[in-house]
């Protein structure tokens, strides 16, 4: 369940809300947490890793010509 919503502080920014939901991911996990490994280290173990995949999607969609059409993908 996303942890964004519209009554936060408004972001306009492109992919401002899927971007928010993935650093909160990394930082809440137990790899961080109870470990101390850095966020890059895992992000390389395969944590998160929906929400890294949505997050380039809807970046790379911002490149895409024809989104322009059919608009960003993401949420």
């Amino acid at each position: 369940m996303p942890k964004y919503y519209e009554e936060k502080e408004e972001d306009n920014r492109a992919c401002a809300g899927i971007k928010e939901d993935f650093k909160a991911c990394l930082l809440q996990h137990d790899c961080v947490l109870k470990e101390g490994k850095l966020p890059s280290q895992c992000l390389r173990e395969g944590h998160c890793r929906a929400l890294q995949t949505s997050f380039f999607e809807c970046k790379r969609s911002m490149l895409d010509t024809r989104s322009r059409f059919r608009g960003r993908k993401g949420y």
